[in-house]
Parts: structure tokens; C-alpha cells; sequence
């Protein structure tokens, strides 16, 4: 049985506009396993995105405990979250986030600029990281000459670059068409069951969560099913 990498434990996160308090998530628990992918589904507004946040340390929790392969990240100075955040998580946005001016090579070294790796080690982990995702053959190409596809697919690359335990994906197939959405999903399985990712991924597309393990469904803060693929 997988053990337990990601434990939440009484999370809840309110926000302050116009001098009131609008909560996101309310007294939260939540276990996810080593090894799982895990497809967050509900409104828009439900706290699917604020979820992924705390648990990749771009966020904080009101109340409440993150705790992530033993370290409660939410006890953590600025510093060393910024720290444990490049060792441990990589990010997949639906609008891929990439550096215009730069090659995708380029743009997937940048996390690794943070790192006291040299420029051969650098090179030599981008170059894995392209293959992996299948665009060694566009590692010279910017942005602007590549498909959205193939964009999303130099995102997935920069964030597998640093060999982190988790990926967290939000929507990382909201602006793609469903060839290209399966073909990206059809990926993330594979560095899920082949390089043993653990992936926490936001989507509001069911088609999309059926390449999960896992499907949760939040609503006004709160999980209110689960599902077994």
C-alpha cells in the first residue's frame, strides 16, 4: 500500500475583499498516496484552484496543516518554502507560461537556474526532460514556431526538469483542442505509472479526469464525492 505523501488536516482559507471575508475552503481533510493522479473537479469558485495552491506552496492556509512527505510546509519562512517549492513541485498552467524570447530549451532550464547544478548538468537534464515529453527535435524552436501542443508539452518539461514528487496541473488542457488535450493527458499518465509522479491536476472537462486514478469534487470549499476510476 502507497504511503501517504500529502496530508491536509483541518484546512481552511478565507479571503478579505472590500472588508469582507469571503471563505474558499472550510475545515478541509484530505490524504492523497504517493504515486496517485488525482483529478480536482467542481464550480467554478469552489476552491479547486486555492487547493492546488496550498498544496504546492504558492499559498497558505488560513487554519489548518499542510503536510507534504513530513515537512509542514505552511511552518515554513518564505526562504525555505521558495526552496522546498523548486525540490519538490512542478507547476503545469493552462497557458503554458513560457518565455516568448526564449528557445524551448531555454525555457525549460529556467528552474534549474535556482540550483547549483553546472551548465553540462543543466544541459543534460534538459535534454532528458525534452525526450521525455517527446520534443527533442524542437529543443531550438520558440514559442511562436510551436503548436499549443507542443508549448504545453516544453511547460510539462520545465516542470519534470528538477525530478520533483509532485506535479500540479490547473487546467493543463483548457486551451487545447480535444486531439491535443488526450494526447498531453495521455503524457501525464505516463509520468504518472512510469516515473511514478505524483499528480494533482484542476479540470472542469470530465473527459479530462477520466485519465485520473482518482476523481474529488469540491463545492463551496468542501469535498463532497470521490470516485474510482
Amino acid at each position: 500500500m502507497s504511503k501517504t505523501l500529502i496530508q491536509l488536516r483541518g484546512v481552511s482559507k478565507s479571503y478579505t475583499r472590500a472588508k469582507q471575508s469571503i471563505q474558499v475552503l472550510d475545515k478541509l481533510d484530505l490524504d492523497i498516496a504517493e504515486g496517485e493522479f488525482l483529478a480536482l473537479m467542481g464550480p467554478s469558485g469552489s476552491g479547486k484552484t486555492t487547493l492546488l495552491n496550498l498544496i504546492g506552496g504558492l499559498d497558505q492556509p488560513t487554519t489548518g496543516s499542510v503536510n507534504i512527505d513530513g515537512t509542514p510546509i505552511e511552518s515554513l519562512s518564505s526562504n525555505r518554502l521558495a526552496a522546498w517549492r523548486a525540490r519538490n513541485v512542478g507547476f503545469v498552467f493552462q497557458f503554458y507560461n513560457l518565455m516568448p524570447v526564449l528557445t524551448a530549451e531555454r525555457n525549460v532550464e529556467l528552474p534549474l537556474l535556482l540550483t547549483n547544478l553546472s551548465a553540462a548538468q543543466r544541459k543534460k537534464n534538459v535534454a532528458i526532460a525534452l525526450e521525455v515529453v517527446g520534443l527533442s527535435d524542437r529543443a531550438h524552436h520558440k514559442p511562436k514556431e510551436l503548436s499549443g501542443g507542443q508549448e504545453q508539452r516544453v511547460a510539462i518539461a520545465r516542470a519534470i526538469v528538477s525530478d520533483p514528487k509532485i506535479l500540479v496541473c490547473d487546467e493543463p488542457t483548457g486551451d487545447l483542442d480535444r486531439k491535443t488535450a488526450d494526447e498531453i493527458l495521455r503524457l501525464l499518465q505516463t509520468l504518472n505509472t512510469d516515473y511514478g509522479k505524483t499528480i494533482i491536476m484542476v479540470t472542469h472537462d470530465p473527459k479530462a479526469a477520466e485519465y485520473a486514478k482518482t476523481q474529488l469534487h469540491l463545492d463551496k470549499g468542501r469535498l463532497v464525492e470521490a470516485a474510482h476510476a
